[in-house]
């Protein structure tokens, strides 16, 4: 017994903390589909969207050559794994709510899941 419970108490901590969720970076590539007719995860190769090669870390609004920015111009905040997580489930409700700007963005991912996985695929894009 006096094992059972140290167990099933870290069972607990580690599926209730969101920040422990992981995605799958090959069901992510699948996911990213949707995102294709407006990204490319490509370095320098714009579509409407810009590309999103490495772009977890990196400075938001600041992809090279690509000019058309709206509420991401100017951007404040950088691509952490939080902020792609947020952007991802409302781009609009998230540019407003850190830059007081709207965002061309469109597309939301409502699955925590597809997000997730989302993420992880652009982690891996080296």
């Amino acid at each position: 017994m006096r094992a059972i419970i140290p167990a099933l108490l870290a069972v607990i901590t580690l599926s209730s903390d969101p920040s422990l969720a992981a995605g799958d970076a090959a069901l992510g590539e699948k996911v990213f589909n949707k995102c294709k007719a407006c990204h490319t995860v490509s370095e320098g190769k714009h579509k409407v969207g810009p590309s999103l090669f490495k772009v977890v870390g990196k400075q938001a609004g600041t992809a090279a050559g690509f000019k058309r920015y709206r509420g991401l111009k100017g951007a404040e905040w950088a691509w952490t794994e939080q902020n792609l997580d947020q952007y991802l489930a409302d781009p609009k409700k998230f540019v407003k709510q850190k830059a007081n700007k709207s965002s061309a963005m469109v597309l939301k991912l409502k699955k925590q899941q597809d997000r997730d996985d989302v993420i992880a695929y652009l982690k891996s894009i080296k």
